[in-house]
């Protein structure tokens, strides 16, 4: 009786059974995937690109005005 007890244990651990285990792997890395393409999406969503407008010296403008 104790056998069949310690045999059960056995093919339930994440150990001996790969068959779950690549299933678990598997489910974990989507939702990782997931997770983070998400949360890059709503971060990039809610900040935007922000437009700046950098300082340009007169001289290297399209129309340059020279002194």
């Amino acid at each position: 009786m104790s056998q069949d007890l310690q045999q059960i244990e056995t093919e339930k651990d994440i150990n001996h059974n790969w068959v779950t285990s690549s299933k678990f792997i598997l489910y974990v890395s989507i939702f990782a995937i997931l997770s983070l393409v998400l949360g890059n999406c709503t971060k990039l969503f809610t900040s935007g690109f922000k437009k700046t407008t950098p300082e340009v010296q007169t001289s290297s403008q399209y129309k340059p005005e020279y002194k």
